[in-house]
């Protein structure tokens, strides 16, 4: 997708083999999502969909100067609405996604990243729910997803006093995945996504499915779900040739199939 960075005015993609790099682009307005950004997101992420080379997906923002940003969210001053919910976009997306987070990650910034499947941060970032101080509410997931995180009276503290926490502590309440110093940033999230996309693209594809499903039911549907999700995947090339690399003590090569 090259000719993606000449495509789009509001996001920036890099493709480094397996793993496709987007950028939120909008530094002037701290990559806040206005309708402009949503839609160009969404042709992005459809076209690396439909790319079998592309096995993970890493979403970050691009700094204002020297001042690091992942997303202020939605972009209050335009205040137009969204096409679409880009937070259960992400979460449903058939590829995995990892937020890599530097500097600010607030309102449906940090939203976005929480529909991720995971978050990497750096040490300097900071995590928050801001809305209460504009007198609204999170839209995109913030009183939801927080809560499954973090648990629900955590989440109240977040959402009901707009105010913002480190990198360590939202990793602490289980909000962040893993936390690096920021020089490492980069470096860190790229292993972490190149090793994700040596996996079995299919099985991770259903797990998430199932998981992420699961989570929205109880246990006896989602143990169902889980049959069903397993029963699917031993009937896949790449089940057979996961056996047969097993069996012959070398590398399965995937195929998606």
């Amino acid at each position: 997708m090259s000719e993606g960075e000449q495509e789009y005015q509001t996001i920036k993609i890099e493709k480094r083999g397996n793993v496709v790099k987007i950028t939120l682009n909008r530094p002037e307005r701290l990559n806040a999502v206005n309708p402009q950004l949503a839609l160009e997101f969404k042709d992005a992420m459809e076209k690396l969909l439909r790319d079998e080379d592309v096995r993970v997906v890493v979403i970050t923002g691009a700094p204002r100067g020297d001042r690091p940003v992942f997303s202020a969210g939605w972009d209050v001053v335009e205040a137009k609405p969204i096409p679409y919910r880009v937070d259960e976009y992400i979460e449903n997306y058939e590829k995995p996604v990892i937020a890599m987070v530097d500097g600010y990650c607030l309102g449906g910034g940090n939203e976005i990243a929480m529909a991720c499947d995971f978050i990497i941060a750096s040490e300097r970032s900071e995590f928050g729910q801001p809305e209460v101080n504009l007198g609204f509410c999170p839209g995109w997931g913030g009183t939801q997803r927080l809560s499954r995180k973090v648990g629900l009276s955590r989440a109240k503290i977040l959402c009901f006093f707009g105010e913002r926490i480190s990198a360590k502590e939202a990793e602490k309440i289980g909000l962040v995945d893993i936390v690096v110093p920021a020089s490492e940033l980069e470096k860190k999230t790229m292993e972490f996504a190149e090793k994700l996309a040596r996996k079995a693209p299919l099985a991770i594809k259903y797990m998430k499915l199932a998981m992420n499903k699961g989570m929205q039911v109880d246990i006896d549907t989602a143990l169902r779900i889980e049959d069903l999700i397993s029963d699917i995947l031993t009937r896949t090339e790449d089940f057979q040739e996961g056996l047969a690399a097993f069996r012959e003590k070398r590398e399965p090569v995937w195929k998606g199939r």
